[in-house]
C-alpha cells in the first residue's frame, strides 16, 4: 500500500463501533458512499443533460470541497458508528485529482472493510488503475451503456467513444479490481435494444454485467414512467435468449437481484429501483462533495457537517451528530412512489451529479 502523505489525524483513539446505528424503521448505518467531486465529464441524458448543464454551469469551487483529510476523518466517525463500506462517487470521482492518495488514507481505518469506486471509465488508465489498487481500493464499478458506439456516444452527451470505456473495463482488470462490475442504465427508447448485446459481450468473463432500471433522481433528467423497462422485461429478454435462474444475495441490503446462466457463463444483476423498491434493506448514507449528509438518494435536504468540522467541532459532537441524523431517519420514497402524495409531487430532490448513484 502507498504512503506518501503525512499521517492523517484521525478521531482520538481509533474507536471500533460500540453499537449498531438503526433508523427509526430498524436499518443499520453500513454503507457510506462519497461524492468526491460534483464535476464530470459526460453528459448523460439520465444523469447532466447538456441543455441543462452546458459550458456555463457553475460547479462547486475548490474551497468548497472536502479536503481528503476530512474526508477520512468523516469516515472514520462513520466507521464508529457500524459502517464498513465505503464507495467514491461524483461526479465522476477520477477528474478529482490524486485521488488514490484518498484511498491511501482510508484504506487504514479500522472497522472499514471494503473500498468501491463507480466511475465511467474515461479517464482509467492503467497506470491510474495500478495506483488506486496499490493505495487500497478493492472494487470497481464501471457505467457502460450500450456497446454500439453510436448509442453510446449520444447517450453520454460528448461524443465519447466506447472502445475507451471497454479499455478501461480491462485496465481495472489487469490492475486486480476483479470482478469489475459493469452498470447499465435501461432507458425504454434509447438504449433498451442493447440489452442481448451487452448480455452476450459480458457472458462467459468474469465481469459481473447489472442492468438499472431508469431512476427519477434529481429533477433534471426528464423521468416519465413510460420511459422505464420493468426488471421484469430485462429478465425476461435474457431469458429468452440464455436461460437463467435466480441466486441468493451476497450479502443482507445487496441491491441487486442476482441471476445466473444455467450453462455457468456467469451472473448478471437486476437493480428494480422503480418497480421492486428495496428501500426496507437500505443500509446507505450519503456524503456530498461538499460536506453535506443525506440519508436517501432521492433526498431534498441535508444536514451540514463540513460547517461542524470547520468550527471546530470534536469527534465525539461529530459521531453524536450524525447518530441523531440516523436514528430521525425514515426515508423510503421509492416505496411510496407510486402512491403520488402531494409530498412526492412537489418534493425537490438533489441532482445525481451531486450526490452520486
Amino acid at each position: 500500500m502507498m504512503n506518501t502523505q503525512e499521517p492523517v489525524p484521525m478521531p482520538s483513539e481509533q474507536k471500533m463501533p460500540a453499537t449498531q446505528t438503526l433508523d427509526t424503521l430498524g436499518r443499520h448505518m453500513r454503507d457510506l458512499r462519497i461524492s468526491v467531486t460534483d464535476r464530470c465529464n459526460f453528459r448523460c441524458t439520465y444523469c447532466m443533460p447538456r441543455e441543462l448543464f452546458g459550458p456555463d454551469h457553475a460547479f462547486m469551487p475548490r474551497a468548497s470541497l472536502l479536503t481528503f483529510e476530512e474526508i477520512a476523518r468523516l469516515s472514520a466517525l462513520f466507521a464508529q458508528l457500524g459502517v464498513t463500506k465505503l464507495r467514491l462517487t461524483g461526479g465522476e470521482p477520477l477528474v478529482r485529482r490524486d485521488l488514490e492518495q484518498l484511498v491511501d488514507k482510508l484504506a487504514p481505518i479500522p472497522g472499514i472493510k471494503d473500498i468501491g469506486l463507480t466511475t465511467n471509465g474515461s479517464v482509467l488508465t492503467l497506470d491510474k488503475a495500478l495506483k488506486l489498487a496499490d493505495a487500497g481500493l478493492q472494487r470497481i464499478t464501471i457505467s457502460l451503456d450500450a456497446l454500439d458506439d453510436p448509442t453510446f456516444r449520444a447517450l453520454n452527451g460528448v461524443a465519447f467513444p466506447v472502445d475507451r470505456v471497454l479499455a478501461a473495463i480491462d485496465n481495472a482488470t489487469a490492475a486486480g479490481l476483479a470482478p469489475v462490475k459493469v452498470n447499465m442504465v435501461v432507458k425504454r427508447g434509447a438504449n433498451d435494444h442493447c440489452i442481448e448485446a451487452m448480455a452476450e459481450y459480458f457472458r462467459g468473463s468474469d465481469k459481473v454485467l447489472r442492468f438499472i432500471e431508469f431512476m427519477d433522481v434529481g429533477n433534471s433528467n426528464g423521468w416519465r414512467l413510460d420511459d422505464v423497462l420493468t426488471a421484469d422485461e430485462i429478465v425476461s429478454r435474457i431469458n429468452a435468449r440464455w436461460p437463467i435462474e435466480p441466486i441468493a444475495p451476497n450479502y443482507a441490503g445487496e441491491v441487486a437481484n442476482r441471476w445466473r446462466y444455467s450453462d455457468g457463463a456467469g451472473e448478471i444483476g437486476v437493480i428494480a429501483a422503480i418497480t421492486k423498491p428495496f428501500c426496507r434493506g437500505c443500509t446507505r448514507a450519503r456524503l456530498s462533495a461538499d460536506g453535506i449528509l443525506y440519508t436517501c438518494l432521492f433526498a431534498g435536504v441535508g444536514v451540514n457537517l463540513k460547517s461542524l468540522l470547520r468550527n471546530g467541532a470534536g469527534d465525539d459532537d461529530m459521531v453524536e451528530r450524525i447518530s441523531n441524523v440516523w436514528h430521525g431517519r425514515r426515508d423510503r420514497y421509492s416505496e411510496l412512489r407510486s402512491q403520488e402524495t402531494p409530498e412526492l409531487k412537489e418534493k425537490s430532490k438533489i441532482e445525481m451529479s451531486y450526490i452520486g448513484g
